[in-house]
């Protein structure tokens, strides 16, 4: 069985693993074949050794800006939240809040950066945390309030038939209803949280970001310590998502077989 499951695992894991050494091949072969520079597009084998030479730096950038993005994760999941809760509640909130929402999902980041920044200390987190709590407030509020919404109404009928109140009817029936849902949010809404907080730092403040690290050494024409820094903001943004794949299969098993989101 445990044999099975590893070689299961294995089938599933080598097909992308192929795909990239063959893509990364053939991208260091066109950079070597046609010598193109470093500044048009550098060799994978000149951002991996910027990468490994600057390992502690990498490491301490990604704790800066993942920090970030984890507190622009919460906050923005804890008001989504509470938002999706009142819109079940009440058809008026629902009809309020959701262009609202859909409406600052659509203003673009570089807009909102400059904007906060003036209206906070420019050297603290406080601007990207929000811009990233932003970003992460739509995905989480339209997902969970869809999944909060969209019961059987068969399953309705039965808790109104035996009388349960809209308190007992929310917590037995449209919350396991709307799990699946948060966790197809949370998918979206963290390596999102990480695109946000990297971006936002483009825009002033403290220098020890990825965001403000690519920027610092693509002004200086280190072109493959930049792609490296672009090579640990991609490692963390899959670690936060693979972070929550693990948190939903530990606390929600079952999402995994749930077509519903």
């Amino acid at each position: 069985m445990a044999s099975q499951s590893a070689s299961s695992r294995f089938r599933g894991i080598w097909p992308p693993l192929l795909v990239a050494a063959v893509f990364l091949g053939a991208w260091q072969a066109i950079v070597v074949i046609n010598d193109i520079k470093p500044f048009l597009l550098p060799a994978p084998s000149l951002i991996f050794t910027n990468f490994f030479g600057d390992i502690d730096l990498m490491v301490a950038a990604g704790f800066y800006t993942g920090t970030t993005a984890f507190l622009g994760l919460v906050v923005g999941t804890l008001v989504g939240l509470l938002a999706a809760l009142a819109a079940q509640r009440l058809v008026v909130v629902n009809n309020l809040i959701t262009p609202l929402a859909a409406g600052l999902a659509a203003v673009p980041i570089i807009a909102l950066t400059p904007i906060l920044n003036n209206m906070f200390d420019i050297t603290s987190r406080t601007p990207r945390v929000l811009i990233a709590a932003i970003i992460v407030f739509f995905p989480v509020f339209a997902n969970v309030t869809r999944g909060l919404i969209q019961v059987r109404p068969v399953q309705l009928e039965l808790m109104r038939s035996m009388n349960a109140k809209p308190r007992r009817v929310l917590r037995l029936l449209r919350i396991p209803n709307a799990i699946p849902f948060f966790f197809t949010a949370m998918k979206i809404a963290s390596p999102l949280a990480v695109i946000a907080a990297l971006v936002a730092e483009y825009f002033g403040g403290p220098q020890e970001g990825l965001g403000s690290r690519i920027a610092s050494a693509a002004a200086n024409t280190a072109y493959g310590r930049a792609w490296a820094y672009v090579v640990a903001s991609i490692v963390l943004g899959l670690l936060f998502y693979l972070v929550v794949l693990a948190f939903e299969r530990w606390a929600a098993p079952w999402t995994g077989r749930s077509g519903s989101a």
